[in-house]
């Protein structure tokens, strides 16, 4: 795996490969996957955090399953534009997940992600409970969703794909 701009990602998609989107909490690792097109992002089951061997099994076969040949991974940058402890906490779990997989990763500014999948949640008059248990997995759609549209309206998520 490396480290590339956004822009570059789907240059690395093979035909029919999804990205996958990621918010990496301290307990739980939200999960979330485009369609073949990169148009839109579905939540997935979110993962509990254990050690990282397990956290990184986890992820890859969940890859697996759904054919993800990328992940936009959100990048917890403070309000200010600073990365603090959380961003570099998440910047070393990619170090270590390059280990273990090929698959290209873009860092994506998650500032405010879960505020707005907390919102949507609200909106559609989810109970507190199931808020609880679908949050980060939405913050996930909400992260990926985001780098999707960049991605389409740059013209680098080409429909011909």
């Amino acid at each position: 795996m490396s480290v590339v701009d956004l822009q570059e990602l789907p240059a690395f998609l093979k035909a029919g490969q999804t990205l996958a989107g990621l918010d990496l909490g301290t307990k739980t690792i939200g999960l979330s996957v485009s369609d073949r097109g990169l148009s839109l992002a579905t939540p997935r089951q979110v993962i509990m955090r254990r050690k990282f061997t397990q956290d990184a099994e986890a992820l890859i076969a969940a890859f697996e399953r759904d054919n993800v040949g990328g992940i936009v991974i959100g990048l917890p940058v403070n309000m200010d534009g600073s990365e603090g402890p959380r961003a570099q906490s998440t910047r070393a779990f990619i170090r270590n997940l390059e280990r273990l997989t090929d698959l290209p990763a873009a860092f994506w500014d998650e500032r405010m992600s879960t505020v707005a999948a907390e919102r949507a949640l609200l909106e559609m008059d989810v109970s507190r409970k199931k808020r609880a248990e679908r949050i980060d997995s939405a913050a996930a759609a909400f992260i990926l969703q985001g780098a999707l549209d960049r991605l389409r309206t740059s013209g680098a998520a080409s429909p011909e794909r």
